[in-house]
């Protein structure tokens, strides 16, 4: 599976249980292998394999919160190449 290449960005305010509900979808996309992100503008897919990077960060600040999660991998192209024909 050889996807092209793309970026996805959103930022909206949303209530708990929304935020609840992404985070649901998120987690049901990594059981399923695959993420797929999308809105009125675009979309793109990320197929999971192997071992991901699972980074999380949160402070206060004087009353400001933040937590920031970043799942990080790469894709495995070799199972592409080993499937592929060979020409010679």
């Amino acid at each position: 599976m050889n996807l092209p290449d793309g970026k996805f960005r959103h930022e909206s305010l949303q209530d708990r249980k929304t935020v609840k509900a992404l985070l649901n979808a998120l987690t049901k996309g990594i059981a399923a292998g695959e993420i797929t992100l999308s809105d009125d503008d675009n979309e793109l897919s990320l197929p999971i394999e192997g071992l991901m990077t699972l980074r999380i960060k949160a402070d206060r600040l004087d009353g400001a919160c933040r937590v920031d999660l970043r799942i990080s991998w790469t894709e495995d192209t070799a199972v592409e190449n080993k499937a592929a024909p060979q020409v010679k």
